[in-house]
């Protein structure tokens, strides 16, 4: 059984939100087959966007057949959500008073292209949530620590997020952290501090944990994921 990492500020709710360690070792298996099989969760039950590193949110009412998207929201119960990563980000959201539940792949495309402020924009227009009720979740994912990119990247991120300490410079490098940059854009629409988690831990270092696109050097690795449902 592979370890399942639980949000504290989601575990208060009815819900199933979680964060996996390892969990396709195969890259020509689904994340969701895989899920499926170890954890007893019907395949019928779970949803997942088709992943291109875009900006797109989708609403997913009656039609569970899978688009083109980074970030999905809905209101179903018996629907679990879920995103697979390898250093990007994932975040969780949900909102307790109009029960809506939402998943974000946030790479460093995405992060820059603010597609968490807009899945949380998508949840307010859509289902009239307001930020002081959404908690969010931010899983592991590749640290500043491990995270080197070239002035382009850190350029394009900076223009989403605004300045902060999830930018170190160090001579002509430039370290970035995607998480800390998808908590800062949380805040700046309007969620509260108290009401994100984030965790700690970094794929890059921690490859016997994780799944890490760098660490593996570029090849295709498994993936982990963040997934949440109503029920």
């Amino acid at each position: 059984m592979h370890t399942l990492i639980e949000p504290p500020n989601l575990a208060v709710f009815n819900l199933r939100a979680f964060f996996t360690t390892k969990l396709s070792v195969d890259e020509k298996r689904n994340v969701k087959d895989v899920l499926s099989e170890k954890f007893n969760i019907p395949m019928d039950s779970i949803y997942m966007p088709i992943q291109k590193h875009t900006d797109a949110v989708q609403v997913l009412d009656s039609n569970s057949e899978p688009v083109i998207a980074d970030a999905v929201v809905t209101a179903r119960r018996n629907c679990l959500l879920g995103i697979a990563v390898a250093d990007c980000v994932p975040v969780l959201l949900y909102d307790n008073q109009q029960r809506v539940a939402g998943a974000v792949h946030a790479g460093w495309r995405g992060t820059a292209a603010n597609i968490l402020p807009k899945t949380i924009r998508t949840m307010r227009e859509r289902y009239g949530c307001i930020p002081a009720n959404i908690m969010v979740s931010i899983g592991p994912s590749i640290r500043q620590c491990s995270y080197e990119v070239d002035e382009e990247v850190k350029t394009e991120v900076q223009n989403a997020t605004g300045k902060g300490d999830y930018i170190l410079r160090e001579k002509d490098r430039y370290f970035i952290d995607i998480s800390s940059a998808n908590k800062m854009q949380a805040l700046n629409e309007g969620i509260s501090a108290g009401n994100i988690w984030q965790s700690e831990e970094c794929t890059y270092c921690n490859p016997e944990r994780f799944f890490s696109y760098r660490f593996s050097r570029g090849t295709s690795p498994g993936r982990q994921g963040g997934f949440i449902g109503m029920w």
